[in-house]
């Protein structure tokens, strides 16, 4: 017999508890969203080259260790939560790639690919620390359409999902993601082509 899906309102309620103080929801809070993060890691982790040595565990693990050093966030609920463990995986994925000198150009980048299942444009191959620097950018121009980018790619979050978080429609998210990626290509090739 499947398990039967944990109510949304549940996780806002241990998400809730969590940011006042009650230590112990984070325990029961685990499990329920252990899956769904898990899921996101490994996606994220299928992009890297072989031999790669950071792990899917390992992703996950530093998610947690980032969320539970965190202060003072008002969870509002399950959607707010995996949006800021996108910015978590965000953040870990491109330190790690800096850490692991893939700066260098033509060295050995992470390459990854950015479509609807995350593409961006006929090549199927863009670097995670490019993307950083363009995604960086985009958010001083427009943080909505960041925050979209970020949701969508590095949250896997769908398109209700990150209308939800950021409180507008599914059909601006769909015209914010269309909008996005279309500069942040442009903004990733103009580096590549001044040799940034």
């Amino acid at each position: 017999m499947a398990a039967t899906p944990t109510p949304a309102r549940d996780i806002t309620q241990l998400l809730r508890a969590w940011g006042t103080g009650d230590e112990h929801a984070l325990e029961r809070l685990t499990p329920l969203v252990y899956d769904e993060l898990r899921r996101a890691a490994k996606r994220h982790m299928a992009r890297e080259r072989d031999g790669h040595t950071l792990q899917t565990t390992a992703l996950i693990n530093e998610v947690y260790l980032r969320l539970v050093n965190l202060d003072d966030v008002s969870w509002q609920d399950r959607a707010h939560f995996f949006a800021i463990c996108a910015r978590l995986m965000r953040r870990i994925l491109t330190d790690y790639a800096r850490s692991r000198g893939y700066l260098k150009r033509g060295g050995d980048a992470r390459r990854i690919t950015l479509d609807e299942a995350l593409m961006v444009s006929a090549d199927p191959s863009l670097d995670l620390v490019a993307l950083e620097g363009a995604l960086t950018k985009l958010g001083e121009v427009d943080s909505r359409k960041s925050s979209v980018v970020e949701l969508r790619f590095f949250g896997g979050l769908s398109l209700k999902e990150t209308a939800a978080v950021l409180k507008i429609s599914a059909d601006t998210v769909t015209r914010d993601w269309n909008l996005a990626k279309a500069w942040l290509l442009r903004e990733m090739d103009g580096e590549q082509r001044h040799g940034f």
